[in-house]
């Protein structure tokens, strides 16, 4: 970091509501808040309040995404880091690891994209959002760490998720909390969050209907076998449940690592079919 940028950092700092919303949005973590949500916590008028928040993101501190008619605000920690990085980065003749507590005011030394917006919104489908999308949410929500807010929804949805379905989530450590059978009209109205990419996870080839969003997202099909359809014994069942999380889990190990930067739309929906072609059989 440069001296002009740190300065531009720490002056923007400098004043007492800006710093309340910097504290504000790091307990929010990458989920962020809206505007209106920061106005009313701050009790600021919108006029002053988005005068600081323009402020602190031309600093480089917070960046801000559209969600639906909303602005959703989050701190961006690797320019936060960098800031208070550049006053302990000299620390004992270059050694700030003897500095003590200091040194965890360093930036990590793992990469972060500084190109990727506080969360890419994905809604995954399927008929029922009984099984494969709601693992798929739930999966995606764990190893996306903040870069990726994963939604589900179905066109004609169950009365409740497939037990062994949840079991098995619990059982590996996903937050199940917030899992349930919606249908896809919840997502289609103007103030439904803005979706990026839309993945539909039906066996089209049995004949199940999936909706269509249009050409606004980035759409892209990865058939799945259909759980409810499944027979057997419970062994069985169970059988078949793991080899299906490990099938959406190996796809989205993919799909989170793909290098969104340098694709245009056409390259990334020809990366995302290529993987919907790889889950027709079975890895």
């Amino acid at each position: 970091m440069e001296a002009t940028d740190a300065a531009q950092g720490f002056a923007a700092l400098s004043q007492e509501t800006r710093l309340k919303l910097m504290r504000l949005l790091a307990s929010k973590g990458a989920s962020g808040m809206s505007a209106g949500e920061l106005a009313a916590e701050l009790r600021q008028p919108p006029s002053t309040l988005s005068f600081h928040l323009a402020a602190l993101e031309q600093a480089q501190l917070i960046q801000s995404t559209r969600q639906g008619r909303q602005n959703i605000y989050a701190v961006r920690f690797a320019g936060l880091r960098s800031l208070f990085g550049f006053l302990t980065e000299t620390c004992c003749g270059g050694r700030p690891d003897l500095c003590g507590d200091l040194a965890r005011l360093l930036p990590e030394e793992t990469l972060e994209d500084d190109n990727m917006t506080p969360a890419f919104n994905v809604l995954f489908l399927c008929t029922h959002n009984s099984a494969r999308s709601l693992m798929a949410q739930a999966i995606l929500n764990q190893i996306g760490k903040g870069r990726f807010n994963a939604y589900s929804a179905g066109s004609e949805p169950a009365r409740g998720p497939m037990p062994e379905v949840i079991d098995k989530l619990k059982a590996l450590g996903h937050d199940v909390t917030d899992l349930r059978c919606k249908s896809w009209n919840e997502f289609a109205g103007p103030n439904a969050p803005r979706m990026d990419f839309v993945i539909t996870l039906c066996d089209t080839l049995q004949g199940q209907r999936c909706p269509d969003f249009g050409e606004k997202p980035v759409t892209a099909a990865w058939p799945l076998p259909d759980p409810a359809k499944f027979t057997g014994t419970a062994i069985e069942r169970a059988t078949m449940v793991n080899e299906l999380y490990g099938m959406i889990r190996r796809r989205l190990d993919i799909f989170i690592n793909l290098p969104y930067v340098s694709l245009d739309r056409m390259a990334l929906k020809k990366r995302l079919d290529e993987l919907g072609e790889s889950a027709k059989v079975p890895a």
